[in-house]
């Protein structure tokens, strides 16, 4: 998986949605700090939050999973 990748994809989308660190960590039942830590590609979402995910991204788990 490419963290870096899907950071940043959670990052554009976010702030797409004009959503603090903080609002979209609530929006998921994650923290704030999760949410940097991926943004930062230093974690990936738990498995359980890959599929929501991926639905709001606009891309599958494979796409998400596999590296470019």
């Amino acid at each position: 998986m490419d963290q870096e990748r899907i950071g940043a994809l959670i990052k554009d989308i976010r702030k797409k949605n004009n959503l603090s660190q903080s609002a979209f960590a609530k929006k998921y039942g994650v923290t704030y700090q999760a949410v940097s830590k991926w943004e930062r590609g230093k974690a990936l979402p738990d498995s359980a939050l890959m599929l929501p995910l991926c639905e709001i991204l606009g891309i599958s788990v494979v796409n998400a999973t596999v590296p470019e």
